[in-house]
């Protein structure tokens, strides 16, 4: 059996030859192919959508108490529908509606994006260079839907302007589909090599924090409609139409209200009409009688600040993923910068997505304020994201005084002296080595020198001198 295996897997070809996969390129897409991909990115977010919209007005007009079902009116009032989607500002009867829903935004930008995936994989995108004709078409096929339907609803009790129809559709829709072929075709990576590698870490960083900013205004929503959940429950009517249409109502404004949240958890509040809610400022007015509305509360309390530790968390958050990015303190400040820069962009987009005109009643218009919102998400990131960001990180020892080149020649002449320092050491060991021997050894008792021989010296005495010289005088 192994034989047989080894058999059955051998390679028959000669060795260096490269396999037959490497040699033969990939195949190009033809161009019928490129044609269906394109139309299928054309037609399909927008039936699509557009068939999701009229299914859920339908079923609320079908469900509604004392209503007459229609529906090809449901079909007609599908198109201002779609374009309420996008984001379009409407007028109904004269009166502006421009706090529009954010879910069905969420959910018609879900599926572009997904078309256009599925478009690049298909067309074998790689490059960004291959997602430009998917984004292009995305964008200008919605844009003149948008202005189409615009000028189908001219006459009817629901107007649109046609340059707003026209914009406002053909650029989420275009960033939708960026979304979408990013990953694909490697936006991503070309991005990074074009920005500097520290802007990229604040970019991430802050996308993180804007991320956990959302996090947070959910969280104080949910809390706060689950403890006036008596106050919820009030608002539903009995009937099971008018409670479905309140409940889908409700989840469609759902992002409006995290957003809300947020701003108020963050410091500067939001406003319905003559109702302002804030961390530090409560001013009384009317509600609608919206369950979405129910966590709003009458009165201000003392334990509000209290909140405001979330958004210091998250900007803590922030610094903790920026601190190990670099060495240097200063080049983690500015990635805190970028970040910050980040979060307070986010923070204008959503919300001014998440309010607008509310006709010309007591509850107009629902705002956040956008520009004191944005300045104090900033500061949220940038104060104790730096702090963390700064102290938490490694640093660099401190260089000494003085000049460059003077410390380059003293650190050369202290290797200089470091080499030249075993050699006299070996020289000066070579030196004391005999004396070393010596001292080791026992002294040998030093011998008696011989003394001199005394010679003999002719004195002038007459005491010997005179006998030798005279041997024969004697008295």
């Amino acid at each position: 059996m192994v034989r047989i295996m080894k058999l059955l897997t051998r390679d028959g070809r000669p060795s260096g030859e490269e396999p037959v996969s490497d040699l033969v390129p990939e195949p190009e897409v033809s161009r019928a192919k490129r044609v269906r991909v394109l139309l299928a990115v054309i037609f399909v977010p927008l039936v699509s959508s557009y068939t999701a919209v009229a299914a859920v007005l339908a079923v609320v007009s079908f469900t509604a108490d004392r209503s007459r079902f229609s529906a090809i009116g449901a079909l007609l009032a599908a198109g201002p529908g779609w374009l309420a989607s996008w984001q379009v500002e409407l007028e109904l009867g004269g009166h502006p509606l421009g706090v529009l829903p954010l879910l069905p935004t969420l959910v018609v930008g879900w599926l572009t994006a997904r078309t256009a995936a599925r478009a690049a994989r298909r067309l074998g995108g790689r490059t960004p260079a291959d997602a430009v004709p998917i984004v292009t078409v995305t964008a200008g096929a919605h844009a003149l839907s948008g202005v189409f339907i615009a000028l189908m609803a001219g006459g009817s009790p629901i107007m649109v302007n046609p340059l707003t129809a026209f914009c406002v559709p053909g650029l989420l829709a275009g960033l939708a589909a960026v979304a979408g072929v990013a990953r694909i075709c490697g936006l991503p990576a070309a991005v990074g090599d074009r920005f500097d590698p520290v802007a990229v870490h604040g970019l991430r960083a802050g996308a993180l924090g804007l991320a956990a900013l959302i996090a947070c205004g959910a969280m104080v929503f949910t809390a706060a409609t689950a403890l006036s959940w008596s106050t919820v429950d009030s608002l539903f009517e009995p009937g099971f139409g008018v409670s479905f249409g309140m409940f889908v109502l409700s989840v469609a404004y759902l992002p409006n209200a995290v957003v809300a949240a947020l701003s108020f958890t963050t410091g500067p509040g939001f406003s319905i009409g003559s109702l302002t809610v804030g961390m530090f400022g409560y001013q009384e007015g009317e509600l609608p009688g919206v369950p979405l509305l129910a966590g709003i509360p009458s009165h201000q309390a003392v334990w509000w600040p209290a909140l405001l530790l979330l958004p210091a968390l998250v900007g803590a958050l922030v610094g903790w993923r920026i601190r190990a990015i670099d060495e240097d303190p200063m080049l983690r400040m500015r990635a805190i910068a970028v970040a910050g820069a980040i979060v307070a962009f986010g923070c204008v987009v959503l919300g001014t997505l998440s309010g607008g005109r509310l006709g010309d009643g007591p509850f107009d218009p629902v705002s956040v304020p956008v520009g004191i919102a944005s300045v104090i998400a900033f500061c949220w990131i940038v104060v104790p994201g730096g702090f963390v960001a700064f102290f938490a990180g490694p640093h660099e020892a401190p260089e000494p005084p003085g000049d460059p080149e003077d410390l380059a020649e003293v650190e050369e002449e202290a290797v200089e002296s470091e080499d030249d320092e075993p050699e006299e050491e070996a020289e000066a060991g070579d030196e004391t080595e005999e004396p070393a021997e010596d001292v080791d050894e026992t002294p040998a008792r030093p011998e008696p020198e011989p003394e001199p021989e005394q010679e003999i010296a002719v004195t002038e005495s007459t005491d010997g001198s005179g006998d030798e010289s005279a041997p024969g005088d004697d008295r």
